[in-house]
């Protein structure tokens, strides 16, 4: 069992970008689909499908590179971990590189990024980095 399923995703899609896998499998869960839809989104990676199974579906996540064989994720860091988690109010909203990245949080709306929070002017729990 694992304690920290998204330090888990984190993981998977850094080593996947590092080794040049062009997808990467991770158990899927509501957390981690809204996290996907956001990198999507932001144009972190490529595309995605959820693949359907009789125990836990998995997300299945086909990483984007840039001309010169790089990934475009740059880096992931975990900011908020079980054993001690970080939450910003609206007005100390951490920027990532100098909004060059994101900071992915987990809101009362929902997981959204920095950018979004600010807007709807609501705070949350800082999930992670990503640049």
């Amino acid at each position: 069992m694992l304690t920290d399923p998204i330090a888990d995703y984190l993981t998977r899609l850094r080593n996947a970008g590092r080794a040049k896998h062009p997808k990467v499998d991770i158990p899927a869960s509501r957390m981690k689909l809204n996290i996907t839809k956001i990198l999507q989104h932001h144009g972190y990676i490529r595309d995605y499908l959820v693949i359907e199974d009789s125990k836990q579906n998995a997300i299945r996540i086909y990483l984007k590179y840039d001309e010169y064989e790089k990934p475009v994720i740059r880096g992931l860091r975990r900011v908020s971990k079980p054993g001690l988690r970080q939450y910003s109010g609206v007005k100390k909203l951490p920027r990532v590189y100098n909004n060059y990245g994101l900071a992915v949080l987990s809101t009362p709306r929902g997981v959204i990024t920095d950018r979004d929070a600010r807007q709807q002017n609501v705070g949350g729990e800082i999930l992670f980095y990503v640049w």
